[in-house]
């Protein structure tokens, strides 16, 4: 192989958008020449087209990319549970839906308080939503990223705060689980503030906690704000290995420590994160709020370091006119970012907490 061989081997191809452009041109040449009746396709087309080219490559594949990884929706585990039958999964439990907008329907798991399963026998959804106003405190579980509401560390927690005299009201946000729609950090926080709103209209003078789980105190602290600008604070907030905002959850987060090794990509995934509007700013919403705030955090934990909760915490306290409303509670190496409920001490710190600030 000579020298000139060589240097056409190394020459660059064109760029893939060029390839695209090509064959895009070539498509609508031959859509000028459909019938007119083909008018309405070939505008459509058209419109496609200059709506692809006007943007960089860069833009089409690392907003959805970011969505795909920051929500993880698709990843629809554990497989084969049927999510109309929780009782297969969960005891004293019923599974119903609420619409949260036309085309928007939240599948959720009710689990009354331990000390009712046998009451709870054989009934329908109407006897659990008349349970809400048995007196016993009620817990909103707003989950983390993937999985469904049947994931199994999930139904651990729930277990556990049954047993401590809780309803848990267990959500799948649109996209998640069956419930209908696509995750968007508004959507979300509108998921989470229909939940909450429903189950204020019908607990009575029971008190109704928020409680969010990873990705799931982001929903909750925009929630939160949003219900107290309404002159409607939320009644209590739990944060269970909370992040800062959803920029430095991405800094850590395993999945996407991979990308950031590669030459400017950070600055892609910062663009990126703007372009679809998710910040899940928690450390600015709770400088607004006057709920009582509990923070919970495991020392070891990897996905959402402690540091970030410590943070959150310190913004909080500085924050709050009334120092007591918020505490936070490290836990010892052994729970990582998901099992905080095998702790011995979870349950007893939670009730603690929420009975003193609700005395």
């Amino acid at each position: 192989m000579n020298s000139q061989d060589c240097e056409a081997d190394a020459a660059p191809g064109p760029p893939a958008c060029d390839y695209v452009a090509t064959w895009w041109n070539m498509v609508l040449r031959n859509l000028r020449s459909l019938p007119h009746s083909c008018s309405t396709l070939r505008g459509k087309i058209a419109a496609l087209y200059n709506s692809f080219t006007s943007k960089p490559l860069k833009e089409h594949i690392f907003p959805p990319l970011m969505d795909m990884l920051i929500y993880f929706n698709f990843y629809k585990a554990p497989f084969l549970v049927d999510l109309k039958k929780p009782e297969s999964k969960i005891p004293h439990t019923v599974n119903f839906y609420i619409r949260v907008e036309p085309r928007v329907m939240l599948g959720i798991w009710h689990t009354v308080p331990s000390c009712r399963g046998e009451d709870a026998k054989g009934k329908d959804c109407c006897w659990y939503e008349a349970a809400l106003h048995d007196g016993n405190p009620i817990i909103v579980y707003l989950h983390g990223s993937a999985e469904h509401r049947a994931a199994p560390h999930r139904l651990e927690l729930v277990k556990v705060l049954s047993d401590g005299g809780f309803h848990v009201l267990s959500v799948d946000y649109r996209g998640f689980g069956d419930s209908t729609g696509k995750p968007t950090e508004e959507g979300l926080t509108a998921d989470a503030i229909c939940v909450y709103e429903w189950t204020k209209a019908r607990c009575g003078a029971t008190p109704v906690c928020l409680w969010g789980h990873s990705l799931g105190t982001g929903v909750a602290t925009n929630a939160a704000k949003v219900l107290e600008e309404k002159g409607c604070p939320v009644d209590a907030i739990v944060l269970e290995a909370p992040f800062t905002n959803i920029w430095d959850a991405s800094i850590n987060y395993p999945l996407l420590k991979i990308y950031q090794k590669l030459p400017g990509c950070v600055q892609v995934l910062m663009d990126a994160l703007r372009k679809d509007r998710i910040v899940f700013p928690s450390d600015e919403n709770v400088k607004f709020l006057s709920s009582p705030l509990l923070i919970l955090h495991g020392e070891d934990d990897r996905t959402v370091p402690l540091e970030c909760g410590k943070k959150l915490y310190e913004i909080a306290h500085d924050a709050y006119r009334h120092k007591e409303r918020v505490k936070m509670v490290i836990f010892p190496p052994g729970f990582h970012h998901n099992f905080l409920h095998k702790s011995p001490i979870l349950l007893k710190t939670v009730r603690d907490f929420l009975s003193e600030q609700w005395a």
